[in-house]
């Protein structure tokens, strides 16, 4: 294993003059798709530990969202044609002739997710589900197999991994408005605001302007004027939980291209999924829970692959862990990235390079940090273990996503 440690070069991200952070709530129908692969995965793994005493080869990312169409109105409205989900991928169906229900595990598993996450859709009248899983290949369901005779996780894809930390002043607004909006904030006491709620944050210079994108549902609301009054208090929240986080003055719009009292963002079940917009898994947030232009990402979809030997999973979130390490770990770090690259067949634990960039104080040179970094570059990928039993029994989950790092469950995997 190959560890670079190298200067980040450019001021901190709160210093850029422009920055641009985006979150796609829970409800968006990419967010959906990703929810939903996430949630049969550690259904799949939780049912192989329990059956087998291990998880076998499994990768359910590729799940597909096309929307219904649905007739919202005030004080009520009606989905006319179910959202319908199409869940594909490889898993194993069993080992020795001994097998799985994997289509019956699956569809549970999507019905819980839908019925826990949205509150206003019935996942039995408004969505219809189609389970496609199907065996993985020959050759990487030996390569699994094998790593349970020898004890050594292997790498089941040549890919790679980016991470950050800290977060932004910017992110971390961003996110709190995904919150105050959510089933712990506002909505706890408003109905009327649906799941599916996107955040688009750009900051230029300390000037910070939201755009957002909340589905509104009709049954708990009384008219255009009730529907007007509603957004402009979403605003407003959202306002506030920015202007928190950032200390910054802050500009919110609510749904910019209603036309009142004509065109209006109104649904039936509080997600565009029901008329407005298809869904993907893998188009949403990375595996902090943002979409960051100006950071380092990878293309790889986090949610539903095995949490065992999977780097387009492990690799995500141990690299952020890893960068938020250095930081916490190392006094003088302002400021890290890191990127992992995996090579198949290899051990987990350690990928074939490690890339490493940090960003010191000021009269400090990146090369004096070099072996305290190493250090905790190879105590973090020596608990990837760790983070795979937290994936496999539900503490690190899609719903955790971004990992709040101040919880003891995170900190036992990062």
């Amino acid at each position: 294993m190959s560890i670079h440690v190298g200067p980040l070069a450019g001021p901190e991200q709160d210093d850029l003059a422009v920055e641009v952070v985006e979150r796609k709530g829970i409800g968006h129908p990419d967010s959906i798709c990703d929810g939903l692969a996430e949630s049969v995965s550690v259904a799949l793994s939780k049912a192989y530990h329990d059956r087998f005493g291990f998880v076998l080869h499994h990768n359910v990312d590729k799940v597909l969202l096309a929307a219904g169409s649905a007739e919202p109105a005030f004080r009520g409205g009606r989905v006319i044609n179910p959202i319908r989900i199409y869940l594909a991928g490889r898993a194993s169906h069993g080992v020795e002739g001994e097998r799985l229900p994997i289509e019956e595990i699956a569809t549970d598993a999507c019905r819980g997710w839908l019925r826990r996450h949205l509150h206003a859709l019935d996942p039995d009248r408004h969505v219809r589900l189609q389970v496609l899983l199907r065996p993985g290949s020959r050759d990487l369901t030996d390569l699994f197999l094998r790593q349970q005779k020898t004890g050594t996780v292997l790498a089941n894809d040549t890919s790679c991994g980016a991470g950050y930390a800290p977060l932004s002043k910017l992110e971390r607004a961003v996110l709190a408005v995904d919150r105050a909006l959510g089933p712990g904030g506002a909505r706890a006491s408003h109905p009327e605001i649906g799941e599916d709620i996107k955040v688009m944050g750009v900051r230029q210079g300390d000037a910070v302007r939201l755009t957002l994108s909340a589905a509104l549902i009709g049954l708990h609301l009384a008219d255009p004027s009730d529907y007007c009054a509603k957004k402009e208090w979403v605003a407003e929240i959202a306002r506030a939980a920015a202007a928190k986080a950032t200390k910054s003055r802050v500009e919110a719009q609510v749904n910019a291209a209603d036309e009142v009292p004509h065109s209006l963002y109104l649904t039936v079940t509080g997600t565009s999924a029901e008329m407005g917009d298809d869904g993907e898994a893998g188009r949403g947030n990375r595996a902090n829970g943002l979409i960051t232009p100006y950071r380092p990402m990878t293309l790889e979809s986090v949610a539903g692959k095995n949490p065992v030997s999977h780097v387009g999973k492990l690799y995500n979130i141990a690299a952020g862990l890893i960068a938020q390490h250095l930081v916490e770990g190392i006094d003088e770090v302002l400021a890290a990235n890191c990127v992992l690259v995996s090579r198949i067949g290899e051990p987990i634990s350690r990928p074939q390079i490690v890339d490493v960039r940090m960003l010191p104080r000021e009269g400090i040179p990146v090369k004096a940090l070099a072996s305290r970094a190493e250090e905790i570059v190879r105590a973090r990928l020596d608990r990837l273990g760790d983070l795979s039993r937290d994936l496999i029994e539900g503490r690190v989950t899609f719903d955790t996503w971004p990992l709040d790092r101040s919880r003891p469950a995170m900190l036992s995997s990062g």
